[in-house]
């Protein structure tokens, strides 16, 4: 599958949502868990978590779907985003060295979603270096 330059993942514990995209054309996919992921406290400390390796084997699925896009932005409204993009780092460091940002979004449209990723990269592409 070809990709844009532009890419963006709304990513939370549930589902992903990836947009790549250029200033007039945008295509999308999704990524659902695959069961319904329960969350469990841990028996000591009570906090909540979710199961590693389910997250693992997601965040894996989403990562596949990246691949060739040339600059990605990650976007979610939670923590998914934190450890989506450690799993890049750790696993998929070809990948993990395209992103470029992320950022703290909560549940827009895939309209809304485009227009933010659009706004962050015309910002974004503004910061590099003018050649003369």
């Amino acid at each position: 599958m070809s990709h844009h330059y532009h890419g963006v993942v709304w990513i939370d514990h549930h589902e992903a949502r990836i947009l790549d995209f250029n200033a007039e054309d945008a295509s999308a996919d999704k990524v659902t868990l695959k069961h319904s992921a329960t969350r469990r406290h841990a028996q000591f400390s009570g906090k909540a978590s979710w199961r590693a390796s389910e997250d693992a084997a997601f965040f894996d699925e989403v990562a596949g779907k990246l691949d060739g896009i040339g600059e990605i932005l990650i976007v979610g409204p939670a923590n998914a985003k934190l450890g989506f993009l450690k799993r890049l780092q750790a696993k998929h460091a070809a990948i993990a060295g395209h992103v470029i940002g992320i950022e703290t979004v909560d549940h827009p449209s895939d309209a809304g979603l485009l227009n933010f990723a659009r706004a962050y990269f015309r910002k974004a592409d503004r910061m590099l270096p003018q050649v003369d």
